[in-house]
């Protein structure tokens, strides 16, 4: 899947498809993408089977995996021209297609002085979703742009003036010291809570061990910061909304010393939130890299 995405966001390839593009209405380029997504779904290769695979290993054979893996190529495609061709474009009309639902529960848990945790999964145009909070609130997101392939992507909302720390790039101590700092002056700290390292601490996904961050709950603890479970998901063509539920107290649960039962909490909220909108969660292609039997116990907090 990078490789593609690594292929597609070469600068000469960006500015054919973009002189192209721009002459189709957008009706007409949503059946484009329709026609795309089917075309992957039914002669992608291992990246097809390796998604329909997965899909049926976590969502039971019961589910309708052929039509999601097509969807989710579908919303691979969207999501990609909207960051290479739509973005620019946010500034002057960007509010008009976000549905927020529930933002009171931000805006409350930001009453209290503490800051808040924005904690999502990579489901629907996280992209986007991060931008719609950094223009509404001071905003810092955890960012994984180790992938060259990506990075271009990452460096159109820093051009948009999103803020992001790279986790793979930014030592340890350094990376808590900037949270915590953001925390301190009532900030947001925006944590997509379902990337995976090696040498991350083991967690459970979908009644698997798998190798999760612990940041969200070690934060929370440490500062009792309230989190705010968080997704964005595609309503209907290029209109998205936006989920926000009430803020969790982890610190009125958990010890300071409880951060991995306390992400245990949050793990399921991950994992509800995949099967809810199935289709729009990226890691597909991969998430089978991620099962392990090993437990990990890292010295510095992930």
């Amino acid at each position: 899947m990078y490789r593609w995405i690594g292929w597609l966001t070469r600068p000469e390839r960006v500015r054919l498809l973009g002189r192209i593009l721009v002459w189709i209405p957008r009706p007409f380029l949503l059946t484009l993408f329709s026609l795309v997504a089917h075309l992957f779904a039914r002669f992608g290769g291992s990246i097809r089977h390796r998604v329909k695979a997965n899909m049926s290993a976590i969502l039971g054979t019961q589910a309708p995996v052929q039509r999601l893996h097509r969807q989710y190529f579908y919303q691979v495609c969207l999501t990609l021209y909207e960051l290479l061709f739509v973005s620019r474009h946010l500034p002057k009309w960007g509010h008009k297609h976000f549905c927020p639902t529930g933002e009171e529960h931000l805006q409350s848990a930001l009453q209290l002085g503490k800051g808040a945790i924005i904690y999502a999964p990579h489901v629907g145009n996280f992209f986007f979703a991060y931008w719609y909070l950094s223009q509404r609130y001071p905003c810092l997101a955890v960012v994984t742009a180790q992938s060259e392939e990506l990075r271009p992507l990452y460096l159109i909302l820093r051009e948009l003036g999103c803020e992001g720390v790279d986790y793979d790039e930014t030592p340890p101590l350094q990376l808590l010291k900037q949270l915590r700092r953001q925390l301190a002056q009532n900030g947001v700290v925006f944590l997509l809570g379902d990337f995976s390292r090696p040498a991350f601490p083991t967690g459970h996904m979908f009644g698997r061990k798998t190798p999760l961050p612990r940041g969200a709950a070690a934060l929370a603890l440490d500062g009792k910061v309230p989190v705010i479970p968080f997704y964005c998901r595609r309503l209907r063509g290029f209109t998205h909304q936006l989920v926000f539920s009430a803020p969790l107290l982890l610190h009125e649960q958990y010890r300071k010393d409880q951060a991995a039962e306390a992400m245990e909490q949050l793990y399921s909220f991950l994992e509800e939130t995949v099967r809810k909108v199935p289709e729009e969660w990226l890691y597909w292609f991969n998430v089978d890299e991620r099962w392990t039997t090993e437990e990990h116990n890292p010295e510095e907090v992930s």
